[in-house]
């Protein structure tokens, strides 16, 4: 069993008298900059000079500077822009200034598993990764909860970096949650694994077949919708709250009997092997260097891939289906308001 790091274990000393630099202020990095201001850090954020991050973090109340000058007044530099920024932000902004004896943090582990960045010998890489979206780091840490981080040393240049990240982690949210220690390539290639085939891919997928087989079989596609894809959060939200167990525990006892007998149909031995290559295309970096030649190319696959999923029936059937549906409106409303009151 992975031991599990609490608030005793950290030493928010270890980031004491200097900055820390968040680049990327998007979900994840507006929520930590904040968490982590209010846990007593200083924090400068990094930021293009007239864009939408440097904006939105001066409303917020950050002292902002570029990312070069950001990067050369922080004892720790947070690359929390999109995998695909890390190299020329890295590059351009971060290598050229960072300190000797500094720290650079990661959330995800993938441009320095696949090379797209080498950081300097004389620095700490670490990692520190919530287990949840920034908006739900955010709201945890300020109700007193926290979401739980995996965190992990790279590169030990000065013998701290693993309090560092502890401490930061620790600054977030994270230890008040749980934090477990990790490898960057543990770290990286189970959440690509996760989001690849379970949680986006395989999830997307499964849904969109049912909905498929339904409809082919005859069936009208509203019924199909939400049998297939409606309902799936009721049964999400009971595996998230207590498990299998929760779950099996509140359907009847015919949806039980369903599951044991048809769940290994779907979900078979093929599948299983399909899993595996999933895998082992991210082990042997295969995922990694498609994405990234993608990326490069300008994206035209993802686009035309993109394009094809918003395409499908199912998100016409779900549209109409959702206009219908008070609670989402309610809730797209709030958020608006919400987000229209911090703009003011």
């Amino acid at each position: 069993m992975a031991t599990i790091y609490t608030e005793k274990d950290a030493n928010r000393q270890a980031l004491s008298g200097g900055s820390i630099a968040v680049i990327g202020y998007g979900s994840q990095g507006r929520a930590h900059a904040r968490n982590l201001r209010d846990s007593g850090f200083d924090v400068i954020v990094g930021a293009r000079s007239g864009g939408k991050a440097e904006l939105t973090a001066r409303r917020d109340g950050f002292r902002t500077t570029s990312p070069a000058d950001a990067a050369a007044q922080a004892q720790l530099i947070a690359l929390l822009t999109p995998d695909m920024a890390h190299k020329s932000v890295y590059e351009e902004d971060i290598a050229p200034n960072i300190q000797p004896g500094a720290a650079l943090l990661v959330a995800h582990g993938f441009s320095v598993i696949y090379g797209q960045i080498s950081p300097r010998a004389d620095i700490d890489v670490i990692l520190v990764a919530p287990k949840g979206p920034g908006d739900l780091v955010r709201r945890e840490y300020e109700i007193g909860r926290g979401v739980p981080a995996l965190f992990a040393v790279h590169k030990d240049a000065t013998g701290k970096a693993r309090d560092r990240a502890l401490a930061y982690a620790s600054g977030i949210g994270g230890t008040t949650a749980g934090a477990i220690e990790t490898t960057f390539p543990e770290e990286t290639e189970t959440d690509l694994f996760g989001e690849q085939a379970v949680l986006c891919g395989g999830a997307s997928e499964l849904i969109n077949a049912g909905f498929e087989t339904l409809v082919e079989a005859g069936y009208q596609p509203e019924v199909a919708y939400f049998e297939c894809l409606h309902e799936l959060k009721l049964i999400v939200d009971l595996l998230y709250e207590g498990g299998l167990e929760k779950m099996l525990h509140f359907i009847s006892e015919t949806a039980k009997y369903g599951d044991f007998v048809s769940g290994p149909r779907v979900i078979n031995d093929e599948t299983r092997a399909r899993m595996k290559e999933v895998l082992t295309d991210i082990q042997n970096g295969s995922f990694a260097k498609a994405w990234i030649a993608e990326n490069e190319a300008g994206k035209p696959e993802y686009q035309r891939m993109w394009d094809e999923d918003r395409a499908r029936p199912i998100e016409k059937t779900g549209a109409e289906l959702r206009r219908h549906m008070a609670w989402l409106q309610k809730s797209a409303d709030a958020k608006t308001a919400a987000a229209e009151t911090k703009a003011a």
